[in-house]
């Protein structure tokens, strides 16, 4: 169970490897150890992973996860939960893609579609059962501020964020008379190995700095937030700007 300041027993990562995900681990980690079940595909990168949990004081599980084989993500949340309940969960993983690769190759924008919204969803359904039969929980469900209005130069990659977005907030609203909490977190460009190579952007972030935001707004049992806080105010703006005008900017 979560104590009364926040602090989990055992904290679920469905995209283990991920630099967020396990940056909220360790922000959990350093209050008190608890237990990490770990889901990714097998690797290195989940070994080092794993390791780096257990150096800070985590018991640590390993459950294999395939965020495009939709088909076994029940076996995998029923393997998850063997142990006993899951206090918080980090949905985390994704594909940023090349937006002009993806929308001009069909196998690449079925993919980018299949991982960032499709297999959300499907881990969504399956997690969402298990967390109404223990009637207590929090997710942390990591989105990113392409989806709150969706423009050309990465419209692929934001279109699949505006359905997980609107998922995980809807699911969120299901949830709540059941004991559990959504919250859905809509980091900037976050400076992780996804974005290695990317230039510098403006209000960019290290996953340390969006793990801490997050963590905040999941024992406050936020719906909705943004990292950092001024994204909120600086896209507020960009929703209401008229379509031609919106279609001239360089962003």
């Amino acid at each position: 169970m979560i104590d009364a300041v926040g602090n989990p027993q055992s904290l679920l990562l469905l995209g283990g490897t991920s630099d967020i995900a396990l940056a909220i681990a360790g922000k959990y980690l350093a209050e008190r150890p608890l237990k990490v079940v770990l889901a990714a595909r097998p690797s290195e990168r989940r070994k080092l992973a794993a390791e780096k949990l257990r150096s800070a004081g985590a018991e640590v599980s390993e459950v294999d996860f395939d965020a495009k084989d939709t088909a076994s993500h029940p076996a995998v949340l029923d393997k998850a939960f063997d142990e006993g309940d899951i206090d918080v969960t980090v949905v985390a993983f994704g594909l940023l893609g090349d937006n002009e690769e993806a929308w001009q190759d069909h196998a690449k924008a079925v993919e980018l579609a299949t991982v960032n919204y499709t297999a959300a969803v499907s881990v969504g359904v399956a997690l969402a059962e298990k967390l109404k039969k223990q009637a207590h929980g929090a997710v942390i469900a990591l989105s990113s501020v392409a989806g709150e209005r969706v423009r050309r130069s990465n419209f692929v990659y934001g279109s699949t964020k505006a359905g997980f977005d609107g998922f995980y907030l809807g699911l969120g609203e299901a949830l709540a008379p059941h004991g559990v909490t959504v919250t859905v977190v809509r980091p900037g460009q976050v400076k992780t190995k996804m974005t290695e190579g990317m230039g510098k952007a403006p209000l960019e972030q290290t996953a340390e700095q969006v793990a801490e935001i997050a963590v905040d707004a999941a024992r406050k049992g936020k719906d909705l937030v943004w990292a950092p806080a001024p994204f909120r105010l600086v896209m507020s703006v960009l929703r209401h700007v008229p379509r031609p005008i919106f279609r001239k900017l360089p962003i």
